[in-house]
């Protein structure tokens, strides 16, 4: 593949196959996909044969949900494919129009089905109940079912969930305009390497330059990424807020009483539970102030400023890790998950599940995706580094998560609640990373195994809690029918950056703007779903190392259970409650003993 490091990122084409995923498992052509399409257009219009007839039996209900299913099965084929090949360069045209068809085309299917729950809600429930008891094939929509029932007073009239299905398209609007923006018009400086070389900054190069020993480089590109988004700091405002009033419109027309209550009750979850979150979070906040202390005496600075806190406070011989050393690193650290689990992650190595390195126009970060008639994909970015490493085990977290889901759960539960999602992910981070602690003899490893550790906490707990407050408190402004403004944006967020480094950090003013450019704040309260994950799989790896294959087993059959149940049990059965505030707890007491231990080393 093209050096990283060279002034241009490569183009798509100039990317070795043997790192590019195979989207041709999907699809082997645009010419399939077109069939598809057309099929799923004319699906859409046939289901309506069943409008009026669901109260009439057991045998036309699961008629009509089990056309559901193959409906929307096929469909997210479709968009997942278009969405993807956009993703490899969105600059490509032909699938930025294959990702607008593919909208398009689920806006219509949503609008074609919308008369499906509101049909289920008009049977009695004591109807719906003997259809369950009397027909087996029925069973697979237990939980389904159940939850239309519990959401009863949250569900429109028909004709009212044909109109919220339409506007669905609409409501993308400023997630779109964001991510479009963000992935393939906005454009960076150069700046000048450890090297004295001029290279561009990318999203993707952003946080090794954070981690660069030479401070010049970090304060380089932490003011050139930042600058660029000054420029436009109006126009993102106004995407963003745009975004909060789409999510205070359904909350509305749903019945809620916010957003944030609207959102939560997706998992079946209290409010209680996110203001627990920052509550409890926000007691340990002291624990993070004492970190980051450390990181100012280690690294020797009169003043700590933001683009001081990636770098690693250990310092180590630069050290590059190829991919393919990083994927043998991961298969080692997830021994402890069983022969059965090594194997289809190696099958995922090898069989082009995984797209690896940065390319122009390529969607930045990392994802893992697919369709339940698919196998798993994975997006990367991978720069070489130690996160980078880290990424890879998260990332394939997920997709085995998706791989087991699929493999065992009917179409229906086979969508796991985000909630549980990031338990699977940060299970093989927590197993790599004592994998490696217990695998170094030397002290200077391990003090930065430690300290990556500790920003492992500080990213996935502390960092991810601050953007949960931000959220709920630019929902709060908007549903008090106060004016949301970048200038507003940005005090908000000074406040919290402020209230969670602590006098130990100089917030440059740079900071202030991060809100511009965070992808996550499109998908809003999802975030806090990092930390309670992270919290979760503290545990739950905890339970593995130390108990063996009964707490393997039990695992497993979490992953294999997607949603077929509500994330609260489900975490339940695996060992874990979070009704209670003491996983979150625990993992923060987990954090402190291991800043003593660096406090030591160090």
């Amino acid at each position: 593949m093209a050096d990283t490091k060279s002034k241009a990122l490569a183009k798509r084409h100039e990317i070795d196959p043997q790192y590019k995923w195979k989207l041709e498992d999907i699809y082997e052509n645009n010419d399939q996909w077109e069939e598809d399409f057309k099929k799923v257009k004319q699906l859409a219009g046939e289901i309506t044969k069943f409008r009026g007839t669901l109260g009439q039996s057991a045998d036309q209900l699961t008629l009509c949900l089990n056309y559901q299913d193959d409906l929307f099965s096929m469909n997210d084929k479709i968009f997942v494919y278009a969405r993807m090949r956009r993703d490899e360069d969105n600059t490509n045209s032909l699938y930025q129009a294959y990702t607008d068809r593919a909208m398009a085309l689920a806006t219509e299917v949503s609008a074609a089905v919308s008369f499906i729950i509101p049909e289920i809600i008009s049977i009695p429930e004591e109807t719906l109940k003997t259809y369950l008891a009397g027909k087996q094939e029925l069973q697979v929509y237990k939980q389904f079912l159940s939850e239309i029932i519990r959401q009863k007073k949250h569900i429109l009239t028909e004709r009212e969930e044909e109109l919220l299905a339409l506007s669905s398209e609409l409501a993308h609007a400023p997630k779109d305009a964001f991510t479009i923006f963000n992935n393939a018009d906005i454009k960076f400086p150069f700046i000048k390497d450890e090297n004295g070389e001029e290279v561009e900054v990318t999203k993707g190069r952003y946080i090794s330059f954070l981690e660069s020993k030479n401070r010049q480089v970090r304060e380089d590109a932490f003011h050139a990424l930042y600058s660029s988004y000054e420029k436009v700091k109006n126009t993102l405002a106004s995407t963003l807020t745009s975004n909060i009033k789409k999510n205070r419109f359904y909350a509305v027309a749903r019945k809620y009483p916010s957003a944030l209550e609207a959102s939560l009750d997706a998992d079946n979850i209290s409010t209680k539970v996110y203001d627990s979150l920052i509550e409890t979070v926000n007691k340990n906040l002291p624990l993070l102030h004492r970190y980051l202390k450390l990181r100012k005496k280690v690294l020797k600075l009169d003043e700590l400023h933001m683009y001081d806190l990636f770098v690693p406070m250990v310092d180590l011989p630069p050290k590059k890790i190829p991919y393919n050393e990083a994927v043998e690193m991961v298969l080692k650290g997830l021994q402890p998950l069983g022969g059965d689990y090594t194997g289809y992650l190696k099958k995922g190595f090898s069989s082009g599940w995984i797209d690896v390195y940065e390319n122009e126009g390529k969607t930045s970060g990392a994802y893992s995706w697919g369709a339940y008639k698919t196998h798993p994909y994975v997006l990367l970015n991978y720069q070489g580094t130690i996160n980078d490493v880290f990424t890879v085990a998260h990332e394939m977290g997920h997709a085995l998560h998706s791989f087991y889901t699929n493999m065992t759960q009917p179409y229906i539960n086979s969508e796991y609640k985000i909630f549980v999602a990031e338990v699977a992910s940060t299970v093989n981070e927590s197993l790599l990373m004592r994998h490696l602690l217990n695998n170094t003899e030397d002290k200077g490893e391990k003090a930065y195994l430690l300290n990556h550790y500790l920003e492992e906490f500080r990213g996935t707990v502390f960092r991810q809690v601050m953007f949960a407050e931000f959220e709920k408190s630019t929902h709060a402004k908007i549903e008090a029918g106060e004016a949301l403004t970048a200038q507003t944006l940005s005090d908000i967020y000074r406040d919290l950056n402020l209230k969670y480094f602590g006098d130990a950090v100089t917030v440059d003013r740079d900071i202030d703007l991060e809100w511009s450019r965070i992808p996550h704040f499109y998908t809003s309260f999802y975030v806090y779903k990092y930390a309670t994950g992270f919290s979760s799989a503290t545990s739950i790896s905890e339970q593995i190392l130390s108990q063996g294959k009964p707490a393997v087993d039990r695992y497993i059959e979490f992953l294999k259970s997607g949603g077929s149940d509500y994330p609260l049990e489900l975490l339940k059965k695996a060992g874990v409650d979070l009704s209670t505030p003491q996983p979150v707890q625990d993992a923060l007491n987990v954090f402190e003993k291991i800043l003593n231990e660096l406090e030591k080393l160090v």
